[in-house]
């Protein structure tokens, strides 16, 4: 599915889920006596799980019951879709995914998940992902980063959170071959890890989500090179483009939804979809989502499953187009 399409089925979603919320009628709240597990399958402290710790919170005053994230990170999301996939399908443990989760499934040889049997729940929010560099390398833009590794062939160290395969690892990836540079292409288990190497100096530059790299943005804890957005971010407008950095039709975007077991009932899956527009929509998470130049969505099962198909058959071509052996 073409980029700009996707973002402009993305905003058509977000105005008709902002209205169905407002007229929705008023239905019994209370979900169960048990709490609920929010599975997040990278380490604390990354966007995924910066999200779905704002989720979770809005989520457990709809429902009367605790949502509570656990991290369950490492080995290609596999623990985390273990701990989900191991639990009855009562909708007591949901997980939070990422743009990154869908792509590891063709990025691996005889994954053992497969999304598609995960009974989806809703799209939470959309955004670009951002390169950004490290302090002291004084880059202004990316046409100084690759300068400097066509100069240091080799030497020019990418972190990637989520690991080899990862939609941020193959976005590095994306770059090394539209540049035509070397890069060591550095695998972490989270994007959390991979910013505080960033911040230390292990790292040259990282393609990240942009809800935790805004505030290091402006901060000026890092250098932000350049959004993956056909426009700039309104949270960050003065980073330009991948493409007007000269990188035509480099467009990536991240997302975060949220799933549950296979075969979870109907009325099951419906409630949780409820609570969690409801929570896409609170004033304050939208507004932390526009601070962090993500688009709240908030979209039917139903929409949000044929976004994850459609999605993963986008990425098998991607890893397909660039040459990498799925490993």
């Amino acid at each position: 599915m073409a980029p700009i399409s996707r973002l402009a089925k993305t905003l058509g979603l977000v105005i008709f889920a902002a209205l169905a919320v407002q007229v929705a009628p008023a239905r019994a709240q209370n979900f169960s006596d048990r709490p609920i597990r929010m599975i997040v399958g990278v380490a604390a402290g990354g966007a995924t799980d910066v999200t779905a710790r704002l989720v979770a919170h809005e989520m457990s005053k709809t429902l009367n019951t605790p949502v509570l994230v656990e991290n369950k990170p490492g080995a290609f999301f596999i623990p985390a879709y273990r701990e989900l996939t191991g639990e009855p399908a009562d909708g007591h443990t949901i997980f939070m995914i990422s743009a990154s989760t869908v792509v590891t499934q063709p990025g691996r040889k005889d994954f053992p998940y497969d999304i598609r049997k995960l009974s989806a729940i809703t799209e939470v929010s959309a955004g670009p992902f951002i390169l950004t560099s490290r302090k002291s390398l004084n880059f202004k833009s990316v046409a100084d980063l690759v300068a400097y590794g066509k100069k240091n062939p080799g030497q020019l160290k990418l972190g990637s959170g989520g690991g080899a395969g990862s939609s941020l690892s193959l976005s590095a990836e994306l770059l090394r071959l539209r540049a035509g540079i070397t890069i060591i292409n550095v695998p972490y288990k989270g994007a959390a890890n991979a910013l505080t190497d960033l911040l230390g100096g292990s790292v040259d530059a990282m393609f990240d989500a942009l809800p935790v790299e805004v505030g290091q943005v402006k901060q000026g804890n890092v250098t932000g090179l350049a959004v993956t957005s056909g426009q700039r971010s309104p949270a960050l407008p003065e980073v330009p483009t991948m493409i007007e950095s000269g990188f035509k039709d480099f467009e990536t975007y991240n997302y975060f939804g949220l799933l549950a077991a296979p075969n979870t009932p109907p009325d099951i899956v419906k409630k949780l979809n409820e609570a969690a527009v409801k929570a896409v929509h609170a004033p304050n998470v939208v507004a932390t989502f526009e601070k962090q130049g993500m688009t709240p969505v908030g979209n039917s099962p139903e929409a949000f499953a044929k976004m994850l198909a459609e999605d993963l058959q986008r990425w098998t071509q991607v890893i397909k187009d660039a040459g990498i052996t799925p490993q």
